[in-house]
């Protein structure tokens, strides 16, 4: 491409490029590189800083700003998905033709999937979306208010008192709230799709715990739509038997209306969700109907026929009698009562379970769900209360057995003797056939309106039952998708725009209808209780998991949950489970290892970025071998630096800035390179000392040290050797070189050439710069006064003799070495770190100071986030700014717009520029530029012709002009973060590169920390 000729007066809004599309997906044109045809792919369209056509729209025509498509997996229909550029081809030679000599060119996106096929696909219609009200609350409430609420927790209450059935109704609810909690946080970290609780264990924990759990729990739904439609049909069968109605026999009769009933609920989710929904809203509005009967039942005086039935309505006596428990029957238990009740607080997942359906699973699940289990504990405890202050334990329904006068008063047994009411033969005789301790339909016989209680039965049992017919589906379709388990993916099938199961329908039917076969209640509750258990355990122990490995991948937008909480409650699960029945607990158990040994066993080709990844990072040195089982993912992305420290104790600054980065969250290792041929090298680059004044420093950092005939080589070394398996560096940090005017030109083209190297190796690159300098091994030989701007010559420079080690004797011996206090060590108060994220590396810029903000001395520090723009469009470009942000759940909430960094610099600064670049320009005439093959392109690479000068002209003025900026907005911040201009290799000399470095961070009082990543993202907003 063919530059325009720089003036003295020139304006850089000029060097916008006006460019044709003539690249795809970023391939060349044939005939050598075209710089022009890459503008289209990587800085035009829908970009989060996008400038209008009169605008400097970057100093690098493949330089492209922050947007939306860097991080996305997917692409909006219609429109072609921009890629960023690649490390390679921002800083390569042009006539590479962006041929990466050492590794392979990336696409900018994942490898290809079935999903990315399907989703390059034209769309649909749009299916069916719920909100956090009846998506997730209503439908959470109904599976909760199951056949239990009406037809077991009066007896439940007459079995264990008031008292413990409150305290079974507080654990249950403590073991849901908390599990709530724990499934809010997984559900915010990032976006959820369909699969509910499997998909959310999958994801957090791994496919080895994940697999096994979806199955659990999808078998454990299965039963429970059998326990609800049994629990249906009960109601029916005593309302037949009331009214002389009998088919067969009871146990027979349930089990034909409960095949009935579920074949008719099978019709009901065929016919889809919105179908499904809807009956789910007149089963609610039944439920309603139904406790307001109740409660008005409750109020009104209790007739002759209902005192005979044990009703008297509120009385003190009846309450304090049925406070303590009376157990009965070879359930009468605590744990018992437990067994049979947990199931009715179980369907706190029944949301989740559908989040593929929900418009915004992060705001619904934690919304609907928390509100369904705090109103469905309210309606527990008050309908206990109210039944146990009404209704006395045993009563015979006889109308003549009214309290005698003749009798004596010893001889009445039972609290009913205070009302006139005498039910002692039945008492003594166990033949009750009323009372709360022998009348399942209790509740009907209180209310005002005995239909309406059962509708609401009708209600409670079939939506809890349509609820896990739904679930069950939905979670074993997702498993059977991820293909993790052979000879299931027929049932992964979906049909429709919203994607029915239906295989996987007939599939729960087949399991409901085994169950339903069973038909006694009491027989099948235990056994779910068991499976859910199970399922909370491990929902419990993901989120403890992903918050103990301290994953920066780990950022929940709900933050209201405690991860020993999720430990403590995932702990009591497991007890509970072999409390109620050790024999199903083991079981459980059982399929959950076994099914982990077979996932452990073949080692399903799928990488969700687990907290199980995040947990082996952190393990020790032995474990590390493991670590090449596991594919790398974006959610547990890591700075891991190579810092290139010389002797640690020589530039501590440096080393305490990498430490709030890395300390206990990952590898931090201090490089060393001795440069010299005697035999005591290799004992100055291994030296005990260095570890030992890291450890005194209590910094978490490896050390490695090199001997190397020149430091370039030396840091070559490093770069390509340093770490171990996986635990290998991937950001390369070093000081800045503030004498390279005053040395000599090659030690000054030789740190550029580090930066190359590092580039080349796909690192990312930070440079820190103070003012003070950083080389502190001289200070005992000359004061600095800290209160002037000055520099040592030499101290933070990488030169040529004292780049990375500046110590010249042995210390084989371990001395202590003085510890310095730096401002890095201190609390930085309620200042500002200053971000200048102008162009997009990936996100390291933005995830540094996130990693900063985490540390207890960086807490207070206010980050604020500059970016380019105009000023027609400040406020849009604001906003685009932020949603990206607030979608990486950073926190960070200042943003501001910088429409004047593409104005020119002031004269003077730029002046000051060419005078610093002055000794290293090259005078050309004809009689040189007439030989073809100059010996400066061989013995003097650092030096700048007049044609170099003015191509780069642009990017020069950008330097000046952003440095301006700096010192106007950045003057009292704590710490400056710039991304870092990326110089072309054989385009930009190595002098006028590092002029650029240095007039952008010049005069600055804050350190400043410049940042180039690799361009591969480093962030994401997905959950997998």
């Amino acid at each position: 491409m063919e530059l325009p000729v720089v003036s003295d007066g020139v304006h850089m809004a000029a060097y916008r490029t006006s460019l044709p599309l003539s690249a795809t997906n970023g391939k060349t044109t044939p005939g050598g590189f075209d710089e022009s045809s890459y503008y289209q792919c990587y800085g035009s369209g829908s970009s989060v800083t996008s400038l209008a056509p009169g605008a400097l729209t970057g100093y690098e025509t493949l330089d492209a700003p922050p947007r939306y498509d860097f991080y996305a997996n997917t692409e909006v229909w219609g429109r072609r998905r921009r890629l960023r550029p690649s490390l390679f081809e921002l800083h390569a030679k042009p006539e590479d033709e962006f041929r990466p000599p050492m590794y392979e060119e990336t696409t900018g996106g994942e490898d290809s999937s079935e999903e990315e096929v399907d989703e390059q696909t034209p769309p649909t219609s749009e299916p069916t979306r719920f909100g956090w009200v009846q998506g997730v609350m209503i439908r959470c409430m109904l599976n909760i208010w199951g056949v239990i609420l009406y037809l077991r927790l009066p007896w439940i209450t007459a079995q264990a008192g008031i008292g413990m059935t409150w305290l079974i109704i507080l654990i249950s609810s403590t073991i849901t709230g908390i599990t709530g909690l724990s499934t809010s946080a997984i559900a915010t970290n990032g976006k959820v799709k369909g699969g509910g609780t499997y998909f959310l264990i999958s994801r957090s924990l791994g496919p080895e715990l994940g697999g096994s759990i979806g199955l659990i729990f999808a078998f454990a739904n299965a039963v429970a739509v059998a326990m609800h439609t049994v629990g249906f049909a009960e109601t029916v069968t005593d309302l037949m038997r009331e009214n002389g109605a009998v088919m067969v026999d009871r146990t027979n009769d349930i089990r034909i209306i409960g095949i009935l009933t579920i074949t008719l609920l099978l019709g009901i989710t065929s016919a889809g969700m919105a179908w499904e929904s809807k009956a789910q809203i007149l089963f609610f509005l039944l439920i309603m109907l139904s406790f307001a009967s109740y409660i008005v039942g409750t109020i009104m005086p209790a007739s002759p026929e209902k005192q005979s039935k044990g009703f008297f309505s509120y009385r003190p006596e009846i309450f304090a009698a049925n406070f303590v428990p009376d157990f009965r029957g070879p359930e009468g238990s605590f744990f018992g009562m437990f067994s049979i009740f947990f199931p009715s607080a179980t369907g706190i997942l029944a949301g989740a379970n559908i989040s593929g359906d929900l418009k915004n699973p992060t705001l619904a699940i934690p919304r609907g769900t928390l509100l369904a289990i705090f109103f469905t504990t309210m309606s527990y405890i008050i309908i206990s209360a109210t039944i146990g202050a009404c209704v006395v334990r045993d009563a015979s329904g006889i109308m003549n057995d009214t309290l005698s006068s003749l009798t004596p008063p010893d001889s009445c047994v039972g609290v009913s003797c205070q009302f006139g009411w005498d039910f002692t033969p039945c008492i003594n005789n166990r033949t009750c056939t009323y009372g709360i301790s022998n009348y399942y339909q209790t509740l009907s016989m209180a209310s005002a309106f005995a239909p309406l209680i059962t509708a609401g039965i009708f209600g409670a049992t079939l939506s809890s039952a349509l609820a896990c017919l739904v679930s069950a589906p939905k979670v074993f379709q997702c498993l059977c998708k991820d293909h993790l388990y052979p000879l299931i993916s027929f049932f992964g099938k979906g049909y429709g725009k919203n994607d029915e199961p239906i295989r996987s329908y007939l599939l729960a039917y087949l399991i409901a209808s085994c169950f339903i076969l069973i038909a006694e209640l009491n027989t099948i509750a235990p056994i779910i209780s068991n499976f859910y258990l199970c399922s909370y355990a491990l929902i419990n122990f993901s989120c403890f998991h992903a918050s103990i490995t301290n994953s920066p991948g780990w950022r929940p937008s709900f933050r209201y949950y405690s991860k020993w909480l999720s430990l403590l409650c995932s702990i009591t699960c497991v007890v509970i489970m072999f409390l109620l029945t050790w024999w199903a607990a083991l079981i459980a158990i059982g399929v959950v290892l076994f099914f982990l040994g077979y996932t452990l066993y073949k080692k399903p080709a799928v990488n969700w970025g687990s907290s199980v990844q995040a947990g082996t990072y952190n393990m020790a040195l032995n474990h590390c071998v493991s670590l090449n089982l596991l594919e790398d993912h974006i959610k547990n992305y890591r700075p891991q630096c190579l810092v290139l420290t010389g002797p640690p104790s020589s530039r501590p600054a440096l080393v305490d800035l990498v430490n709030c980065f890395t300390k206990n969250l990952s590898l931090m290792m201090c490089g060393n390179v001795v440069t010299a041929d005697t035999l005591s090298a290799v004992d100055k680059a291994s030296s005990n000392s260095h570890v030992t004044w890291l450890n005194q420093r209590k910094i978490k950092s490896f050390y490695r040290g090199v001997v190397a005939s020149e430091q370039r080589s030396g840091v070559n070394m490093l770069l390509q050797g340093a770490g171990l398996g996986r635990m290998k560096p991937n950001v390369l940090l070093m000081g800045f070189k503030s004498n390279w005017h005053s040395d000599s030109p090659q030690a000054a083209h030789n740190y550029i050439e580090i930066l190359h190297d590092a580039f080349d190796l796909q690192y990312g690159v930070c440079m820190l710069r103070m003012r003070e300098g950083l080389d502190v091994s001289r200070l005992s030989q000359s004061h600095v006064n800290q209160g002037f701007d000055v520099e040592s010559n030499g101290a933070d420079a990488i030169s040529a003799n004292s780049c990375i080690q500046t110590s010249t004797t042995s210390s084989v011996a371990v001395v202590p070495e003085p510890q310095p206090c730096t401002i890095f060590q201190k609390k930085q108060g309620k200042k500002t770190i200053d971000v200048y994220w102008l162009s997009d590396d990936g996100g390291l810029t933005l995830l540094l100071p996130y990693l900063l903000t985490r540390r207890k001395r960086w807490a207070r520090c206010k980050v604020r986030v500059f970016v380019g723009g105009e000023t027609d469009k400040k406020e849009e470009q604001k906003e685009e700014v932020l949603s990206l942000i607030k979608k990486f759940r950073l926190g960070f909430q200042d943003v501001e717009v910088l429409p004047d960094i593409y104005q020119n610099p002031q004269p003077v600064n730029v002046h000051r520029f060419e005078n610093m670049i002055s000794s290293f320009r090259l005078d050309t005439n004809p009689k040189q530029e007439s030989d073809p093959d100059p010996p400066r392109q061989q013995e003097v690479p650092w030096m700048i012709t007049d044609q170099e000068y003015e191509r780069n002209k642009a990017k020069s003025l950008r330097q000046v002009r952003l440095n301006e900026v700096l010192q106007d907005y950045s003057r009292d911040a704590a710490l400056v973060i710039v991304t870092m201009p990326v110089g072309r290799r054989g385009v930009c000399p190595s002098t006028l590169y590092l002029a650029w470095l240095d007039i952008l961070s010049r005069d600055l009082r804050p350190p400043v920390l410049l940042v180039r990543g690799n361009q591969e993202s480093v962030l994401t907003f997905y959950c997998q």
